[in-house]
């Protein structure tokens, strides 16, 4: 694929990514994608043969790996798993903020739409999560939690700041992600002192 296909494919990305997240998967039709990336309409099945689903799958595995990845860099620097989830809130936190609490978890609209219904895109989602997950669970094992220990602490940790994005969007208010960010310290530094 030539540098004109892939910017077009970019831009039917970071189209849809922008669109499902504000208005959910189900608020999102095929048009709207095209004319929000501004690429014609045979490129999308060009590039997305299956249509819609192929499209959102690859706009949320996008979307999650540029969390991961940032995770990761940062796990590698070596911060430690509260730093971590502090960073994580920040993110989520300037996401509604910017976007006038429209916009947070660039996963939870569509996963909370399609959960029971779309299990393609279940599928990623979980996988998405999964990846989170995994990152501060490493970082947590690193910190001395046993493996359980770790991967549920990040399990709750990870349940924690997702409920907060939503009440955050329905309340406008970032407070309870804060309040969700005290619980996760409390919770892995409570667990951190008991296994020293």
């Amino acid at each position: 694929m030539g540098v004109k296909g892939e910017e077009t494919r970019a831009r039917l990305i970071a189209g849809t990514r922008a669109l499902i997240e504000a208005q959910g998967y189900f608020g999102t039709g095929v048009n709207h994608i095209v004319a929000e990336s501004g690429a014609p309409r045979g490129s999308l099945y060009f590039h997305f043969p299956e249509g819609k689903d192929q499209l959102v799958a690859a706009a949320l595995t996008q979307a999650g790996q540029e969390i991961e990845d940032l995770l990761n860099a940062l796990a590698a620097e070596g911060v430690d798993a509260g730093a971590l989830t502090r960073r994580l809130t920040e993110i989520f936190a300037s996401r509604l903020e910017r976007s006038d609490y429209a916009k947070g978890c660039p996963i939870a609209t569509v996963a909370l739409e399609v959960a029971g219904t779309n299990e393609p895109l279940r599928a990623v989602c979980s996988a998405v999560y999964g990846s989170w997950q995994r990152v501060l669970a490493d970082r947590l094992e690193a910190e001395g939690f046993g493996p359980l220990e770790a991967e549920t602490a990040a399990g709750q940790a990870l349940a924690l700041l997702e409920g907060a994005v939503l009440l955050a969007s329905v309340r406008r208010s970032r407070e309870p992600l804060d309040h969700a960010q005290h619980a996760v310290l409390h919770l892995i530094g409570a667990k951190a002192s008991r296994s020293e």
